[in-house]
């Protein structure tokens, strides 16, 4: 645990990428094996889930320090973080002796300590985590809250751990981030295989890291030659990589989450195709032609039994954009001309497949009609634009020139902020979270929350913000305050959907603040009906 805290220090405390990368580098080369793993695990992504709620930790907390809870309470309100307040209340109790007063290793601590937890009574939990409270310092028992509330978060991109493994093996980078794609376990096994200095991997199971394309802001025509590129639609639906190799076909997100059990028509479309095959595309709701909502696709997606009546009501497809391996040889160093070539002939020998769509190249003579095209995004129901250079290989991550995504333009409502809570990390102590309201109906008698936004503003609007908030709440519920109405915001969103879960009966997609709008009064806000009007417009 100790060097695992440092580490998390040495992150935390510096900007600089030089700085991290020896961190993680030193770390890696040091710490034992057993630990190294679950660092591996938790550095990549993933995360434990959670096994101790927040009213319990306040409520042991209270009991363990003889604090009334009141003062907890108000404790949390000046941290604006949970897991640090409670830590920083906890008295320090090392043993004396000096042996045992060195904190347990880290995997330890998440095998004996918080796995039990999940199934442990009451009081052998409480039990269990006052008695790691007292074997570990402040900063141990911070990183203990994160990991047993499932909010643990490392200061470092995956790209960085990338860089530092590579440094460290000698392995490509390439080759280091698909090892860390799929399935990895908090084993020294999987470490092991992470960390091997040869550069094989032919595991089955594994998907390819996914190429991702920056946001186009400058006009199209900056692009050059429109000869040089490929245009696409940009679909609104679940970025996926079916496989099939040796072994079960598999339908990997780009979140590493296997998704067989909610698409298993689409398991069978790649039980169909040939051996040492994978395909990168959407998976869409799909109908006459058509995207559904993503809102139709999400009822799918944590299915773990199949729901036959909810799956014929949820018709899917999978829009194929891209060839990543073929007769078991890996494709994705070829120009994207030959990977669309090979992508068109594979699905032209399979008229037998309706599932499996092949992503329309879009064709333009020049930039502007292009553009004036894009602006049928909407009537196609998806986002945008995508362009891709056809002499570019498919790369890893986010790699800028290659690939290039342009949105719609987004829709717009002005809205009242009603009750906001506080941001996490660097903006625990501030108010950013936000929720925003619409007037019900023409007389404007009621507001009625819409959507909750947090990007946007700048550090200076933040502050202001957060100084209103303090100073016009109304009401407290647990971390969220009830604020007086009479700020307005500009919210920009993407789309309208129906919604059961909440009170409008409205969803919006990808909300976030454009502006605040000083110029207008609460009673100046949109209204519902506004929004209800958006519902049949092309989304």
């Amino acid at each position: 645990m100790k060097l695992f805290t440092s580490l998390f220090l040495a992150l935390d405390r510096t900007t600089r990428t030089t700085d991290k990368l020896a961190a993680l580098v030193e770390y890696f080369r040091d710490e034992p094996e057993a630990d190294a793993a679950w660092t591996l695990y938790l550095l990549s992504g993933r995360r434990l889930s959670r096994v101790v709620n927040s009213a319990e930790l306040r409520a042991w907390a209270a009991e363990e320090t003889g604090l009334p809870a009141w003062l907890i309470e108000d404790c949390y309100e000046a941290v604006g973080d949970l897991s640090e307040t409670i830590s920083l209340v906890l008295p320090d109790r090392a043993p004396a002796d000096a042996t045992a007063a060195e904190a347990p290793a880290l995997h330890t601590i998440i095998e004996e300590r918080i796995a039990p937890l999940r199934t442990a009574p009451l009081d052998a939990r409480r039990t269990l985590v006052t008695r790691t409270w007292r074997a570990l310092d402040a900063t141990q028992r911070l990183i203990y809250h994160k990991l047993i509330s499932g909010s643990f978060r490392f200061g470092v991109q995956r790209r960085l751990l990338v860089r530092a493994l590579a440094q460290l093996t000698g392995a490509s980078e390439a080759t280091l981030e698909h090892r860390l794609t799929g399935v990895l376990n908090p084993t020294v096994a999987d470490l092991r295989r992470v960390l091997a200095p040869a550069s094989s991997d032919d595991d089955p199971a594994r998907p390819y890291p996914f190429f991702l394309a920056f946001p186009l802001d400058e006009p199209l025509e900056t692009q050059g030659d429109i000869s040089a590129w490929q245009a696409e639609w940009k679909w609104d639906g679940l970025r996926a990589q079916l496989i099939r190799r040796d072994g079960p076909p598999l339908i990997w997100s780009r979140g590493e989450e296997l998704l067989n059990d909610a698409f298993p028509e689409l398991v069978e479309l790649a039980a169909a195709l040939p051996r040492g095959t994978v395909l990168d595309g959407e998976i869409l709701a799909f109908e006459q032609g058509l995207p559904l909502p993503f809102t139709d696709l999400q009822r799918r997606i944590n299915r773990k039994q199949r729901d036959i009546p909810l799956f014929d009501d949820v018709p899917v497809v999978f829009m194929a954009y891209d060839l990543l391996e073929l007769d078991s040889q890996d494709r994705r160093a070829l120009p994207l001309r030959d990977r669309r070539a090979l992508l068109e002939r594979l699905i032209n020998d399979h008229p037998d497949l309706p599932r499996l769509r092949l992503s329309p190249a879009l064709t333009a003579p020049d930039w502007p009609a292009l553009d004036a095209l894009a602006a049928r995004a909407r009537e196609q129901r998806t986002e945008g634009l995508m362009l891709k250079r056809l002499d570019a290989p498919y790369g890893v991550g986010r790699s800028r020139g290659s690939w290039w995504k342009r949105k719609t333009d987004p829709f717009h409502a002005d809205a009242v902020l009603v009750a906001a809570q506080p941001g996490h990390g660097r903006r625990a102590s501030l108010f950013t979270d936000y929720t925003f309201a619409l007037w019900d109906g023409p007389s404007r008698h009621r507001l009625v929350p819409v959507a909750k936004a947090y990007s946007g503003l700048t550090d200076d609007e933040i502050r202001e913000t957060d100084a209103f908030i303090r100073a016009h709440t109304t009401g407290r519920h647990g971390p969220v305050r009830a604020v007086e109405p009479l700020l307005v915001f500009e919210i920009a969103f993407q789309a309208v959907q129906k919604s059961s879960r909440h009170r409008s009966g409205l969803a919006l997609r990808f909300p976030r603040i454009a502006r605040r709008r000083p110029d207008k009064r609460p009673a100046d806000a949109d209204t519902l009906d506004a929004l209800r009007a958006l519902l049949h417009a092309p989304h």
